[in-house]
This record gives structure tokens, C-alpha cells and sequence, in this order.
């Protein structure tokens, strides 16, 4: 069984559950207290986390996404949306925040990612294949005093993503958490 039905997803474009609410309640509460600037969601799928921040913050909100369909779903949420993969087609120090749900469900190394959802969903055989990429190329595209809050699942292990984030010369901070009986979410922020 894939992943998209056993979370029981549609099959192109990841919509909100708890982690999308859990990310854009805390990105909320973190970037209200900095003078807005311009804001990055990495993997925007529906739009909603990006919606939700543009809604609530006085920000320029630019999402991105590598599935075609995601991006034609944001852009009609009435955003700025860009095909890209990660943080690639971004100028440096071009955001003052960069906010990510990433795919984080550890997932069978035999697995291929072959359709869009799978690519939401898939994290690797260790839930890192996306997040090792994510944090070592973040800080490109992060102004000097630049903030990535960042989604992780305890699946996927809290402390491996702050291991990386310390290599990628980030200190990792631990702002939220909220437990499911299969998991807990943590929403780290990144900061240098």
C-alpha cells in the first residue's frame, strides 16, 4: 500500500493534516515578533501553510514546490509560486525566513518516489533524504539574520536533524511539539 492511501490523501497534491497546522500556527508565532520581510515556504503542496502565513503576517510570501500541480493550487490561493526544487532557483540572502514541512516518513529503500504524493510523502529509508539537502542549502538563500522553522517528525529522530543543522552552522531550537500516537511533530527553528 502506498503512502498517499494509507494517510488517505489525494494523489497529487499533499493537502493539510496536523503537521501543516501545527508548522503554520508556529511559523505565525515566531515570525510575528521580526520586522517582516521576505518569506520562502519550501514544499507548499495546497498553499495552505503559505496562505496561512501571508494571511496572518504583513510578509512577502513566496512558495515554492518541485510538483507542477502544487504549484498551479497555491497560485490559485492567490500566491506567488515557483516550480523549484528546494531552496535552487533562489538569488542569495534573497529571504529573511524560509519555512519547510518536509516529506519526513521513513519509507522502504525499495520504495521508488514515482508519483507526486510518494514525492510529498517520502523521506528515505532514514525520513533525511529531503532535510539533509534542505538544511545544508538553507543558509544560501537565508539573510545574516535569517530564521528557517522547519517540521520534524520523532520518525524521522528530532536529534539527527539537529546534528545536521549544527554541521550546516545552525543552532537548532526546539519551539513546539504536539504528540500523536505514531509520532510527535517538533517544530525547530534554525538559526546561525
Amino acid at each position: 500500500m502506498d503512502l498517499a492511501s494509507r494517510r488517505g490523501l489525494e494523489t497529487d497534491v499533499y493537502q493539510p493534516a496536523e503537521d501543516s497546522h501545527l508548522l503554520a500556527e508556529t511559523a505565525v508565532e515566531r515570525l510575528s515578533s521580526r520586522s517582516p520581510g521576505r518569506l520562502l515556504e519550501v514544499g507548499t503542496g495546497s498553499g495552505y501553510i503559505g496562505a496561512h502565513l501571508a494571511d496572518e503576517l504583513a510578509w512577502d510570501v513566496v512558495v515554492s514546490d518541485l510538483n507542477p500541480h502544487a504549484c498551479r493550487q497555491a497560485r490559485d490561493r492567490g500566491l506567488d509560486a515557483v516550480r523549484a526544487d528546494l531552496v535552487e532557483p533562489f538569488a542569495t540572502s534573497s529571504f529573511d525566513a524560509v519555512v519547510f514541512n518536509p516529506p519526513y516518513l521513513p519509507t522502504d529503500p525499495d520504495d521508488e518516489r514515482d508519483d507526486w504524493m510518494e514525492v510529498a510523502l517520502s523521506g528515505g529509508h532514514s525520513g533525511l533524504v529531503v532535510i539533509e539537502p534542505f538544511v545544508e542549502t538553507v543558509g544560501r538563500v537565508l539573510a545574516t539574520d535569517g530564521v528557517a522553522v522547519l517540521l520534524v517528525s520523532s520518525l524521522t529522530g528530532v536529534p539527527s536533524v539537529v546534528g545536521l543543522a549544527a554541521e550546516a552552522g545552525f543552532s537548532a531550537i526546539a519551539v513546539a511539539d504536539e504528540s500523536f500516537p505514531y509520532e510527535t511533530l517538533t517544530v525547530l527553528e534554525l538559526v546561525r
